[in-house]
């Protein structure tokens, strides 16, 4: 994965609008696949796959910031 320096609010939120775009091209197009489908199992596991992909994102962040941070 490409490593992203974000110096300020604006970087941060150009940053997040393409990883959500990544996030929705990729596991959004399954959720939605299933969804036409209608079956229940690939429903499901489409869904936790984007909600992985959205918490993976998030822990993305938070790692990147606390990069460099003493722990207590």
């Amino acid at each position: 994965m490409e490593t992203v320096t974000i110096d300020n609010r604006s970087d941060f939120a150009l940053w997040a609008i393409e990883r959500a775009k990544l996030i929705v091209s990729e596991e959004g197009t399954a959720l939605a696949l299933a969804a036409r489908g209608a079956d229940d199992t690939e429903i499901g596991q489409a869904g936790n796959a984007l909600g992985q992909a959205i918490a993976d994102a998030m822990l993305e962040v938070f790692d990147g910031l606390m990069n460099g941070v003493a722990e207590d």
